[in-house]
Formats: structure tokens, C-alpha cells, sequence
């Protein structure tokens, strides 16, 4: 099953980009019916793009509000701190073995 935050936020692209088509197709539907002209549909069409493209920028920002305080609340470590001390363990590691061959060597 595919991510629920992933789906979510499809699901919000997806409605606004009906929306948009949707206001869009009734803009037309009124200047072909000669109750507003071409320029007063292109004003109302960038309104609402406009208005639809700030509420997706609200809309992004809550979102990830919300996504930090889960995270935070289930402890969630992030990709890349996780790779980060993974290569930390790592290089230890080694710095460990290196340093316990010079000393076994020197034993001898």
C-alpha cells in the first residue's frame, strides 16, 4: 500500500487541478455565452489560480507542521541522520580495528 501522506497530498492536487478545469470550462460557457468577455474570464481564471496557489502553499505548510509533530511525537529519525551515524559507526569501526592491529603488532 502506497504511503497515506503521499495519497493525501495526490488526492489535494487532484482537487485542485479539477477545480481549476472545472472554473475554467464555466468561464468559457459564460463568454460563449456573451455574459462576461474574454479579459473579465482570464481576470477571474488568474484569481482563482492565484487564490488556489496560496491555499496550496497554506495547505503544504500546515501539512508539514503536522508531519514534524508525528514525527517528533514517534521518536521518527530522519533518512539522513540515520545514514549519517550509520557512516559514523562505520568509520569507527575501522579507526577501532586499525588502532587494535598496531597494537598487536607492537605486542610482538
Amino acid at each position: 500500500m502506497e504511503n497515506p501522506l503521499k495519497q493525501f497530498l495526490y488526492a489535494g492536487i487532484g482537487l485542485a487541478a479539477l477545480t481549476t478545469e472545472k472554473v475554467q470550462s464555466t468561464l468559457d460557457e459564460l463568454v460563449e455565452k456573451g455574459k462576461i468577455s474574454d479579459s473579465e474570464a482570464k481576470k477571474v481564471a488568474e484569481d482563482v489560480i492565484a487564490n488556489l496557489n496560496g491555499k496550496r502553499e497554506d495547505f503544504e505548510d500546515k501539512l508539514s507542521g503536522v508531519i514534524k509533530n508525528v514525527a517528533e511525537k514517534l521518536d521518527y529519525v530522519k533518512r539522513e541522520d540515520y545514514e549519517n551515524l550509520q557512516k559514523r559507526v562505520k568509520d569507527l569501526e575501522s579507526e577501532l580495528a586499525k588502532s587494535k592491529t598496531k597494537k598487536t603488532a607492537t605486542a610482538k
